[in-house]
């Protein structure tokens, strides 16, 4: 007998639906699975044969079991197939009748028959919903996630013996009934711009970069607190949308690396790898290409901590993302294209001990060693950080005052304010804020008057700006005026966006 049951692949960031099919028929023993299987499929012969065994049905040992995994030419990867194909191996061999029609089953099979957790789950059912199916059998654990794509009935399965009764109609199964797409009245985050001491110009410079998605280079000597002002982003970014949160959720998801009780990603992500991180850990890759550092900050925060300590490979595979916004990354057997919108932070020292230009410790290095230090960093990619700013030492006089700062809620009801005039300014266009804005954009939407010109004619010959340079400071500008709710860019926006280009470098 034939036996056909739809589950669902995970290409990149996309679901792509996988017939199932079981043939049970006679002759020499075997359990062979055909379509492209990788390690993990292969081994599902196994965990099928116990998982039927202990779910107390009957497997046709005597009998040869063919499982095709079709389209043919498509990879097929990880324990998801495990389930569909104990299901098939159950109806070809007569054990159960039920037309499966219209649903999608997917679920790796412990040897007991228990139905684990599966990453990707939430791809796989928005894959589900377009392609008109009107059901889904998911592990228990993973039937919040596949909830928030509405329009299906999901059902949650923990065992196969319980799948098994469902479809035979001895014991129904529940469709889930919990909570359904929404996001948290308010979000709490773990640092608070009230809790950093001082730097007010800092902050201001990050509330400059968060209403506009602008990259930012802190440089200051240890302790200066460019760490804490990296945590505490975050909580003055605006509120994700559900549309983000969905995008969000989507990578973590086929990353494995969505919490049980976290069906739905609210925060906004903040990722701070380590400087031995790979080229292939920080952009994505693999032999079975996976996210990477960038996109698991899609929407958030990429905060690399000691900028110049990272190998210059790596960095330098950071200057596509950082103009597209998204990720290529080809193999022999395809391209996959990972979203990478983000807000970059960078930190760094000012020297290799950390006190060049310090008022109160001496520098112990040679000015070679200070040049070669700086040199770690290219000039392309400083070129595409739009804000530089210096984080001094700390006084005692504001690290001893008990009065704290102004909190982030009030930054952040500024910063989505002045998101609030991009979103009516760029509708219908690509770009979402004024850092995505390309040439057309800038020159559409980033007029200034002749003293502004005269402004940005003397900042170009002095600072030996290239265009990219030169639109960026446009479009910090813009952000500026955003926040001071000038239609305008007037030359006091001008001048601050220029404040926060890098002196004495060839940019």
């Amino acid at each position: 007998m034939l036996a056909s049951v739809t589950s669902c692949a995970v290409i990149g960031l996309e679901g792509a639906l996988v017939e199932v099919e079981v043939d049970v028929s006679n002759g020499m023993p075997a359990f062979i699975v055909v379509g492209l299987p990788d390690a993990a499929v292969q081994e599902a012969r196994e965990r099928v044969r116990a998982a039927v065994r202990n779910s107390g049905a009957f497997f046709p040992g005597n009998k040869k079991v063919t499982v095709n995994l079709a389209p043919a030419d498509l990879r097929k990867e990880g324990p998801a197939y495990d389930l569909p194909m104990a299901l098939g191996v159950c109806i070809a061999s007569g054990q159960l009748d039920q037309d499966l029609d219209g649903s999608l089953v997917v679920g790796e099979l412990s040897l007991d028959g228990t139905v684990r957790h599966t990453n990707g789950i939430l791809p796989m059912v928005s894959v589900a919903r377009q392609r008109g199916l009107k059901r889904v059998y998911v592990p228990e654990r993973d039937a919040a996630e596949a909830s928030l794509i509405e329009g299906l009935e999901v059902y949650p399965v923990g065992s196969l013996a319980a799948l098994v009764d469902h479809l035979g109609g001895a014991t129904p199964l529940a469709p889930y009934t919990g909570a359904r797409l929404s996001l948290e009245p308010e979000a709490v985050y773990p640092v608070d711009m009230a809790d950093v001491k001082g730097q007010e110009h800092v902050k201001r410079a990050l509330e400059v970069a968060a209403a506009g998605g602008h990259n930012v280079l802190l440089s200051g000597p240890p302790g200066s607190g460019k760490t804490l002002l990296s945590r505490a982003v975050p909580s003055i970014l605006p509120r994700m949308t559900i549309e983000e949160a969905l995008e969000v959720t989507k990578v973590y998801s086929v990353s494995g690396l969505l919490a049980a009780d976290t069906p739905l990603i609210q925060h906004r992500p903040f990722r701070s790898p380590h400087h031995t991180i790979s080229h292939a850990g920080l952009v994505g890759g693999g032999h079975w290409p996976r996210p990477g550092e960038i996109s698991l900050a899609h929407r958030g925060v990429l905060f690399l901590d000691e900028l110049p300590e990272f190998g210059t490979r790596v960095l330098e595979v950071l200057r596509q993302p950082l103009e597209d916004k998204v990720v290529t990354i080809s193999r022999a057997s395809g391209t996959l294209t990972f979203p990478a919108n983000f807000v970059l932070i960078g930190a760094q020292n000012p020297c290799p001990c950390g006190y060049y230009g310090d008022p109160l410790r001496e520098c112990t290095c040679s000015a070679a060693m200070v040049a070669r230090y700086h040199q770690r960093i290219s000039g392309p990619l400083l070129d595409r950080i739009d804000i530089h700013v210096e984080v001094p030492r700390v006084d005692y006089e504001k690290l001893s005052d008990a009065r704290r700062g102004e909190p982030s809620a009030a930054i952040r009801a500024r910063v989505e304010e002045a998101r609030s005039r991009q979103r009516q300014r760029l509708q219908g266009l690509r770009a979402l804020t004024n850092g995505e804005m390309g040439p057309a954009e800038v020159h559409r939407f980033c007029e200034v008057d002749e003293a502004g010109h005269s402004l940005l004619r003397a900042a170009m010959r002095q600072l030996n700006l290239s265009a990219r340079g030169y639109h960026r400071i446009l479009k910090l500008a813009r952000t500026i005026a955003d926040l001071a709710g000038s239609e305008r860019i007037q030359v006091a926006h001008l001048a601050e966006a220029i404040q926060y280009r890098p002196r004495g470098m060839q940019l």
